[in-house]
């Protein structure tokens, strides 16, 4: 095989089926729905020749239906026209066998047809694809955080040790921006326009001048389940589109992140992986097992949000009514997209693969002493001890200290004999603070919306 795009090759086998939304074939044969759709609220309106039942009932039929050949009866249209949507027009009036031909496409400029047609791909692929992704992604998170909400794990700032925290709580860091967003992405409403060559409604107006065509257009848009543009140009001004792009764009934001401190603490040791029988970790070093998902999930990021901010940038302008170059920059949205599924896909199976040694975890955790020195000083300033942060740092900044070189500094103070027990009696880790509350607040946050 020969394909230019690894979503196409090496990748067919996770975001194939997306075809059913971004491909060619998909976006012609959602044309024909829109323009089926207002030819019969055209014929409701009973402004022109009624449609017989059975032109009704064979209309009604090919909602949804565009085979192969008939797609390749459109492109083979398009080669004469040299316009997809003219095909479109000329392929129903064979198709349907209309007694009045002249009620496909009525009053209507392509790109009416064009946006509606993308609204109802995007808002099935939302529906249908992502949100079901997120939702998988999520409740896995949520598992993980429930199942180690009290394991212990090191912490870092800067990369440097500090208060410890749980595993538990960490994910649910990652689930509950995630949740944000995915309500986010329910929430939102794909837009559409419905108004003629410059936005006026002009043809139709002129038509009939006695219908209400702003009312006839936004009931037929909102059938579609889209919102309408109150007031536009030829086109569909690419707001709700940018909108749309940066929740997606943010929830990469998440799962990046995600991706990267995985794969830090897979690079630790403080995460383990499961060995896969039969797989290569290198082509010349035995032992390795690497964090390949996280990172091709983190490649495959990186190539859909940076299509997504160039969309958003592109679509939200065009030269007065409209130019062409957003009707082809329109088509690459499938690539984003997809990419975006592919790395949730990765990340997926790189989080299906990670374990925790919770013993080893334990004593990596109370192996660094010096991490208590924040609760030291906190607890030392509710004693009245005279700047305890001060005293601390002296004694332990940039220092490697053993737990008895804290002891024997606490000895020393000048505090009563229940902050010195309270003191001595401090471990890392039990210096936890709320972290399994925490994650379990979390994790019940999620659990009601994965049941929504």
């Amino acid at each position: 095989m020969r394909e230019i795009s690894p979503l196409d090759g090496r990748y067919a086998g996770v975001v194939g089926h997306l075809g059913e939304y971004f491909s060619e074939h998909a976006l012609m044969q959602a044309r024909c729905e829109v323009e089926i759709f207002y030819l019969l609220a055209l014929d409701e309106a009973k402004l022109l020749p009624r449609l017989s039942k059975d032109e009704r009932a064979r209309v009604k039929c090919a909602i949804g239906q565009l085979s192969d050949e008939e797609f390749a009866r459109i492109k083979t249209i398009e080669k004469t026209t040299q316009h997809d949507v003219k095909a479109c027009e000329l392929f129903l009036r064979e198709k349907l066998g209309l007694a009045h031909p002249n009620l496909i496409h009525f009053g209507l400029t392509s790109e009416d047809v064009t946006n509606l047609a993308y609204g109802l791909l995007f808002s099935r692929y939302r529906d249908r694809e992502q949100i079901p992704q997120l939702r998988k992604l999520i409740d896995l998170l949520a598992t993980y955080a429930e199942r180690w909400a009290d394991a212990l794990f090191p912490a870092r700032t800067h990369g440097q040790p500090a208060s410890p925290t749980t595993f538990g709580k960490e994910l649910a860091v990652f689930l509950s921006r995630l949740v944000r967003q995915a309500r986010a992405l329910e929430r939102f409403r794909f837009r559409g326009k419905f108004s003629g060559a410059t936005g006026t409604h002009a043809a139709l107006a002129t038509a009939f001048p006695a219908v209400d065509w702003i009312a006839f257009s936004e009931h037929l848009v909102k059938s579609l389940g889209l919102e309408p543009i109150a007031c536009s140009t030829q086109i569909d001004d690419g707001d709700g589109l940018a909108e749309y792009f940066g929740i997606v764009a943010r929830i990469h934001g998440i799962l990046l992140d995600l991706d990267l401190d995985l794969w830090e603490y897979i690079s630790r040791g403080d995460l383990t992986q499961a060995v896969v029988e039969g797989e290569v970790g290198s082509s010349t070093m035995p032992h390795k097992v690497n964090p390949i998902h996280f990172e091709n999930s983190e490649g495959n990021l990186a190539v859909s949000t940076a299509m997504l901010h160039a969309l958003s940038a592109k679509l939200t302008h065009s030269r007065m009514q409209r130019d062409l170059s957003g009707s082809s920059v329109k088509r690459t949205i499938g690539v984003a997209l997809a990419h975006g599924y592919l790395a949730i896909e990765q990340t997926l199976t790189g989080l299906r693969r990670i374990g925790l040694d919770e013993r080893a975890l334990r004593e990596r955790v109370d192996a660094q002493p010096e991490t208590l020195t924040e609760a030291y000083q906190t607890i030392l300033r509710v004693a009245g001890l005279d700047d305890p942060y001060e005293k601390l740092r002296e004694h332990s900044r940039g220092r490697s200290l053993r737990l008895e070189d804290l002891h024997h500094w606490v000895e020393g103070l000048d505090v009563d004999a229940a902050t010195q027990r309270r003191l001595l009696e401090l471990r890392p880790s039990n210096y936890v603070g709320l972290s399994a509350e925490l994650c379990r607040r979390v994790v019940a946050d999620a659990r009601s919306w994965l049941v929504t």
